[in-house]
């Protein structure tokens, strides 16, 4: 999934171009009151908009990975060399990590609940 980090005052636009793009609706769209973000879902796009000090925390993650099993993935990784930034918590698509590779990639881990 490719992530895109946006203006809050941009993602309608933002969202139509995608949705024109690859010819698909906005799939997934909320308030992440937490963080006083909104995200929305065109295709393999997140959009994520929100004020600047609070986007720039995200950029520090280079790469979003959605996985069966947050517990295995984390179990596997810290064997690895891997270090945890944020322990697996409760988000509103579900549940998601951060993780800090032994290269120092910073990598967000999402399990989507049902």
């Amino acid at each position: 999934m490719t992530r895109i980090l946006i203006e809050p005052e941009l993602l309608p636009t933002t969202i139509e171009f995608y949705e024109n793009l690859f010819g698909e609706e906005c799939n997934l769209r909320f308030k992440y009151k937490e963080y006083n973000l909104e995200l929305a879902g065109v295709g393999s796009v997140l959009l994520i908009a929100g004020p600047a000090e609070v986007i720039e925390d995200f950029k520090k993650t280079s790469l979003t990975i959605l996985v069966d099993s947050l517990e295995e993935f984390q179990e596997y990784l810290l064997g690895e060399g891997s270090r945890v930034i944020d322990e697996i918590k409760s988000v509103p698509t579900g549940r998601n990590m951060r993780i800090q590779h032994p290269d120092g990639t910073v990598v967000e881990y999402v399990e989507f609940g049902t």
